[in-house]
Protein backbone atom coordinates (compact mmCIF):
# COMPACT_ATOMS: atom_id res chain seq x y z
CA UNK A 1 0.00 0.00 0.00
CA UNK A 2 1.27 3.47 -0.95
CA UNK A 3 -0.07 6.40 1.82
CA UNK A 4 -0.19 9.80 0.11
CA UNK A 5 -0.53 13.13 2.40
CA UNK A 6 0.06 16.89 1.95
CA UNK A 7 -0.59 19.77 3.71
CA UNK A 8 0.26 18.70 7.38
CA UNK A 9 0.99 22.72 8.63
CA UNK A 10 2.22 20.98 12.12
CA UNK A 11 4.50 22.75 14.85
CA UNK A 12 5.52 19.62 16.59
CA UNK A 13 3.35 16.76 15.95
CA UNK A 14 1.99 15.36 12.57
CA UNK A 15 -1.41 15.77 13.98
CA UNK A 16 -2.63 12.28 12.97
CA UNK A 17 -5.54 10.26 14.09
CA UNK A 18 -5.21 6.69 15.32
CA UNK A 19 -6.48 5.28 11.80
CA UNK A 20 -4.28 7.30 9.96
CA UNK A 21 -1.11 6.56 12.30
CA UNK A 22 -1.86 2.72 11.79
CA UNK A 23 -2.05 3.28 7.72
CA UNK A 24 1.27 5.07 7.69
CA UNK A 25 2.98 2.45 9.85
CA UNK A 26 1.91 -0.47 8.15
CA UNK A 27 2.17 0.78 4.40
CA UNK A 28 4.59 0.29 2.30
CA UNK A 29 5.36 3.68 1.04
CA UNK A 30 4.19 6.95 2.19
CA UNK A 31 4.67 9.96 -0.40
CA UNK A 32 4.02 13.78 1.41
CA UNK A 33 3.17 16.81 -1.17
CA UNK A 34 4.41 18.98 0.99
CA UNK A 35 3.76 21.87 3.67
CA UNK A 36 5.02 19.92 7.08
CA UNK A 37 5.75 23.71 8.18
CA UNK A 38 8.27 22.17 10.66
CA UNK A 39 11.23 19.89 10.63
CA UNK A 40 10.11 18.17 13.62
CA UNK A 41 6.76 17.15 11.55
CA UNK A 42 8.64 15.61 8.66
CA UNK A 43 11.09 13.83 11.34
CA UNK A 44 7.80 12.72 12.92
CA UNK A 45 7.09 11.44 9.25
CA UNK A 46 10.22 10.16 9.18
CA UNK A 47 10.15 8.09 12.45
CA UNK A 48 6.68 6.36 11.19
CA UNK A 49 7.27 5.37 7.76
CA UNK A 50 9.32 3.13 6.47
CA UNK A 51 10.15 4.74 3.20
CA UNK A 52 8.83 8.13 2.99
CA UNK A 53 9.55 10.20 -0.44
CA UNK A 54 8.30 13.83 0.21
CA UNK A 55 8.55 17.36 -1.02
CA UNK A 56 8.61 20.87 0.25
CA UNK A 57 5.94 23.31 -0.24
CA UNK A 58 5.50 27.25 -0.29
CA UNK A 59 4.70 26.98 3.59
CA UNK A 60 7.76 24.50 4.72
CA UNK A 61 10.59 26.29 6.81
CA UNK A 62 14.08 26.97 5.30
CA UNK A 63 15.30 24.08 7.29
CA UNK A 64 12.78 21.25 5.56
CA UNK A 65 13.29 23.19 2.03
CA UNK A 66 16.78 22.44 2.42
CA UNK A 67 16.68 18.85 3.34
CA UNK A 68 13.75 18.52 0.18
CA UNK A 69 13.65 18.33 -3.31
CA UNK A 70 10.85 20.29 -5.13
CA UNK A 71 9.66 17.29 -7.10
CA UNK A 72 10.15 13.47 -6.27
CA UNK A 73 9.07 10.33 -8.71
CA UNK A 74 8.54 6.83 -6.68
CA UNK A 75 8.24 3.05 -8.12
CA UNK A 76 5.71 1.51 -6.00
CA UNK A 77 3.04 -1.52 -6.81
CA UNK A 78 4.18 -1.79 -10.30
CA UNK A 79 3.49 1.50 -10.67
CA UNK A 80 5.83 5.44 -11.30
CA UNK A 81 4.24 7.90 -8.71
CA UNK A 82 5.35 11.90 -9.42
CA UNK A 83 5.54 13.69 -6.40
CA UNK A 84 5.13 17.55 -6.05
CA UNK A 85 3.33 20.36 -3.93
CA UNK A 86 1.84 22.08 -6.98
CA UNK A 87 2.36 25.61 -5.84
CA UNK A 88 4.43 25.96 -9.62
CA UNK A 89 2.50 24.16 -11.30
CA UNK A 90 -0.73 24.75 -13.42
CA UNK A 91 -2.59 21.68 -14.98
CA UNK A 92 -0.22 22.27 -18.17
CA UNK A 93 2.91 22.61 -16.37
CA UNK A 94 2.04 19.12 -14.65
CA UNK A 95 1.12 17.14 -17.61
CA UNK A 96 4.77 18.22 -19.23
CA UNK A 97 6.36 17.28 -15.89
CA UNK A 98 4.67 14.16 -15.88
CA UNK A 99 5.36 13.12 -19.58
CA UNK A 100 8.81 13.97 -19.03
CA UNK A 101 9.25 11.78 -15.81
CA UNK A 102 7.08 8.77 -17.18
CA UNK A 103 5.00 9.27 -13.85
CA UNK A 104 1.39 6.87 -14.01
CA UNK A 105 0.05 9.48 -12.07
CA UNK A 106 0.77 12.93 -9.97
CA UNK A 107 0.32 13.00 -5.93
CA UNK A 108 0.00 16.97 -6.26
CA UNK A 109 -0.87 18.82 -2.77
CA UNK A 110 -1.46 22.56 -2.26
CA UNK A 111 -4.74 23.30 -2.01
CA UNK A 112 -6.04 21.03 0.72
CA UNK A 113 -8.75 20.30 -1.27
CA UNK A 114 -8.84 16.26 -1.55
CA UNK A 115 -9.29 15.46 -5.43
CA UNK A 116 -8.59 13.63 -8.32
CA UNK A 117 -8.84 14.27 -11.75
CA UNK A 118 -7.08 13.06 -15.52
CA UNK A 119 -4.08 15.76 -17.09
CA UNK A 120 -3.93 13.91 -20.03
CA UNK A 121 -3.98 10.27 -19.73
CA UNK A 122 -2.80 10.53 -16.66
CA UNK A 123 -4.47 10.45 -13.07
CA UNK A 124 -3.71 13.68 -10.80
CA UNK A 125 -4.72 12.86 -6.60
CA UNK A 126 -4.58 15.72 -4.52
CA UNK A 127 -4.91 13.96 -1.15
CA UNK A 128 -6.31 16.84 0.54
CA UNK A 129 -4.95 17.77 4.03
CA UNK A 130 -5.58 15.13 7.03
CA UNK A 131 -5.01 18.18 9.47
CA UNK A 132 -5.49 21.50 8.13
CA UNK A 133 -8.60 21.11 5.63
CA UNK A 134 -9.22 25.06 5.37
CA UNK A 135 -13.14 24.03 4.79
CA UNK A 136 -12.84 21.35 2.96
CA UNK A 137 -13.21 17.49 3.66
CA UNK A 138 -10.03 16.18 6.01
CA UNK A 139 -8.47 13.47 4.07
CA UNK A 140 -5.50 11.53 2.55
CA UNK A 141 -5.09 8.63 -0.07
CA UNK A 142 -4.11 5.32 -0.39
CA UNK A 143 -3.20 2.97 -2.88
CA UNK A 144 -3.66 -0.66 -3.57
CA UNK A 145 -3.33 -3.33 -5.98
CA UNK A 146 -6.96 -4.23 -6.57
CA UNK A 147 -8.71 -6.15 -10.03
CA UNK A 148 -7.71 -4.98 -12.73
CA UNK A 149 -4.85 -2.68 -11.42
CA UNK A 150 -3.72 0.17 -8.84
CA UNK A 151 -6.42 1.55 -7.46
CA UNK A 152 -6.43 4.99 -5.23
CA UNK A 153 -8.78 5.92 -2.85
CA UNK A 154 -9.72 9.63 -0.51
CA UNK A 155 -10.00 8.55 2.30
CA UNK A 156 -11.03 10.57 5.49
CA UNK A 157 -8.86 10.12 8.49
CA UNK A 158 -10.63 7.48 10.36
CA UNK A 159 -10.41 5.57 7.17
CA UNK A 160 -13.78 6.36 4.98
CA UNK A 161 -13.28 5.75 1.69
CA UNK A 162 -15.11 8.68 -0.62
CA UNK A 163 -14.06 8.56 -4.23
CA UNK A 164 -11.50 6.55 -6.22
CA UNK A 165 -8.97 6.80 -9.02
CA UNK A 166 -7.78 3.55 -11.21
CA UNK A 167 -3.92 4.25 -12.09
Amino acid sequence: MLVALSDTHGEADPRLTDHLREAITAADCVCHAGDFATTAVLEAFEGLADRLVAVHGNSDSAAVRARLPATATVQALGRRFLVVHGHEHDRTALSFLARQENADAVVVGHTHRAATERVGEVPVVNPGSHADPRGSRPAYAAFEMGTGGVVGRLCTPDGESFATVRV
